[in-house]
């Protein structure tokens, strides 16, 4: 079986990218069913937060072993470092001023 790589996805030659989104959503969608007919059973909580934490960090670690292999990235790491850090504090304002838009728009009462 071949695989295309394509930014940090793997793709079977013989499959579409929209068919690969449509796996994607169709997990997403069973999970949210799950989540929804199991949403009172507290220890299954419980388990589920623990599990996502634990894979968010997997997850994380494992793209930074993605992006320490790639010698392109590790050779630009002062371009590419500012230009993440201003397109993360750009992003940060920016939440930060439509949250603050949202909140007196719909949250605050005029006395």
């Amino acid at each position: 079986m071949n695989w295309l790589v394509y930014g940090d996805f793997f793709y079977q030659q013989n499959k579409t990218v929209e068919t690969n989104m449509i796996t994607v959503l169709a997990i997403m969608i069973v999970g949210m069913i799950c989540g929804y007919l199991l949403k009172e059973k507290k220890k299954i909580l419980q388990i589920s937060e623990k599990l996502t934490t634990i894979t968010i960090f997997g997850l994380l670690f494992m793209l930074g072993i993605g992006v320490g292999l790639n010698k392109q990235v590790v050779s630009n790491i002062d371009t590419i470092g500012w230009q993440a850090a201003a397109i993360t504090a750009g992003a940060i304002l920016g939440s930060l001023i439509f949250a603050f838009m949202t909140y007196k728009l719909f949250f605050t009462s005029e006395k």
